[in-house]
């Protein structure tokens, strides 16, 4: 054994403890792995935070995964958005399971934000964090309390609507309305119960929007709902008068207008306006309905100009109740234009007819024989005529319109020329003196036209009754001369008409006297260059005949 206090011995210690010194402090990595420190934040630490931020992001994605996947099995999202909005029929297509799922994650996730940023030491960035979810979980109790607050204000709409609805189905109420609009049609177009019902169920959440709003502390926007339902409610009891004036006076004006409309039937007034021509104007419309349907409106508009004073809203009942006011004063004026007018269209129907029987028995269908525009006139058919051509006849005009004669053209002008005078009556009671003037101006227009007509018409005759003398004198030039003299008084009736009609006198006289002046050059030019011979053979043979 060697002594220590020997050199040998002093020299061994020392090297053994020089070697454990070095043993001693010699680097271990993974000791220095977890005691590396970034400042004042360990790798350790940093690890800890990526797990934390890892794990509640994972944790935040399967909540929400949940959440949706029960929400689509058990149907509940639907179901609320049916109640909230107040439809029976079913909620909207709202994305209710996303919108639930999003909330889920980010409540989470915040959770793991903050514990990510609290473990690595950043408290300025977890503070704000932190605060709002302090924030929001003091705010919650309120928000829970608006939450009942809102589901009582559900139930009790839902109670009263559907009460609204079943006491009004146990009058039928929607049925018969219905059968008035309808005229007495069971088909449904319109339920009144079901918006009396939904207008109740938006009422009741309207009078607990307040308090809702009151309980979640948003004083911006209770100020102004609470105003607008104080003015509501000060304006529902003239609301509820309106709608009874309105309601009750639309039921009298459909009680009277289906009694006046089916008394004018049974007595008769149909059948009188058909005899007299009126069903042709109105084609389906019978006249009974009509005369129903202006006591309708003559009546409605009193009850509507009752029902806008009941509101007591100037700036809305003021304007209406003028413009109402105008047309109530109008009507007197407008109910005696319709009697003249319907009196004058019976009257043009009688001289239509008149006019029609009175030339067609003067034979005034063969007018355009007379003219010389057909060759034959038209066959008077006679009760014993019926051979297979007329039956044909027959057949077609089935399917197609019948052709008017000239006696029923004249007697249709005759109607229109009655119905003229009487628009003009019309229009001068009604005080529409520019609309006066116009059909004035038309019908001096329409006189004009119908006198050169007939003065043309008048004219033809005498060209052909000229035209058919000189034909039977038989004489070699006769064809020749005749045809000269019809063009010759067709040209000139023609310019007569023309100039009646006012239809640029002075361009006619012109072309008239142009024409003479074009015919008698080119007389003059034919029988002095070209034709002198044959001009004077032909004088000879006039002057040796008048010597004979």
């Amino acid at each position: 054994m060697i002594e220590t206090s020997s050199p040998l011995g002093i020299g061994i210690a020392n090297l053994s403890h020089l070697t454990l010194a070095q043993e001693n402090s010699s680097p271990n990595p993974v000791d220095e792995l977890m005691n590396f420190r970034m400042g004042d934040i360990s790798l350790v630490d940093f690890g800890a935070a990526i797990l934390i931020l890892l794990v509640g992001y994972l944790v935040a994605l399967f909540a929400a995964s949940l959440v949706k996947k029960l929400l689509k099995k058990t149907d509940i999202d639907n179901k609320l958005v049916s109640w909230i909005s107040g439809s029976t029929e079913g909620g909207e297509d709202f994305p209710v399971e996303k919108w639930a799922g999003t909330l889920v994650f980010w409540v989470i996730f915040i959770f793991a934000i903050i514990g990510f940023f609290d473990r690595l030491q950043l408290t300025s960035v977890s503070a704000p964090l932190t605060t709002l979810l302090n924030e929001i979980t003091r705010y919650l109790p309120r928000i829970l309390g608006a939450a009942g607050l809102l589901a009582i204000a559900w139930v009790f709409a839902t109670i009263c609507r559907t009460l609204m609805i079943r006491f009004l189905d146990v009058f039928r109420l929607d049925e018969r309305l219905n059968q008035q609009v309808s005229h007495g049609e069971s088909e449904s177009h319109f339920s009144l119960s079901h918006t009396l019902g939904n207008a109740i169920y938006w009422f009741i959440f309207l009078l607990f929007l307040p308090m809702i709003l009151s309980t979640l502390e948003l004083a911006g926007l209770l100020s102004p709902v609470q105003t607008m339902v104080n003015q509501i409610l000060s304006s529902l009891p003239n609301i509820l008068k309106a709608l009874v004036i309105a309601a009750g006076g639309w039921l009298l004006a459909q009680i009277v207008s289906r009694i006046v409309t089916n008394l004018l039937a049974a007595v008769g007034f149909d059948r009188l306006s058909n005899q007299l021509g009126l069903q042709r104007a109105m084609g389906t419309t019978s006249l009974s309905s009509v005369l129903g349907t202006i006591v309708y409106v003559v009546l409605m508009i009193p009850i509507a100009i009752s029902a806008l004073q009941a509101l007591q809203i100037n700036a809305i009942s003021d304007p209406a109740i003028s413009m109402l006011n105008q047309i109530f004063n109008v009507i007197p004026q407008v109910f005696i234009a319709g009697v003249v007018l319907v009196l004058a269209y019976m009257f043009g129907v009688i001289v239509r007819d008149l006019v029609t029987n009175l030339l067609t028995n003067l034979g005034f269908n063969n007018i355009f024989m007379w003219l010389g525009v057909e060759s034959k006139a038209i066959p008077v058919a006679t009760e014993t005529q019926t051979t297979e051509e007329d039956e044909v006849i027959d057949d077609k005009s089935v399917s197609s319109p019948a052709k008017q004669t000239p006696s029923e053209i004249v007697g249709v002008i005759a109607l229109v020329g009655v119905m003229f005078f009487a628009v003009v009556t019309a229009t001068d009671i009604l005080g529409l003196t520019a609309l006066t003037l116009i059909i004035e101006q038309l019908l001096i227009i329409a006189g004009r036209v119908l006198l050169g007509v007939i003065i043309f018409g008048i004219g033809l005759y005498f060209a052909n009754l000229a035209h058919n003398l000189i034909s039977s004198s038989g004489t070699s030039s006769a064809k020749l001369l005749a045809q000269a003299a019809r063009i010759a008084i067709i040209i000139f009736v023609g310019a007569m008409a023309l100039q009646q009609m006012g239809i640029a006198s002075d361009i006619v006289n012109l072309a008239f006297g142009l024409l003479l002046g074009a015919i008698a050059v080119a007389i003059a030019i034919a029988f002095g260059l070209g034709g002198r011979d044959v001009a004077s053979e032909q004088i000879r043979e006039i002057i040796s005949r008048l010597k004979q």
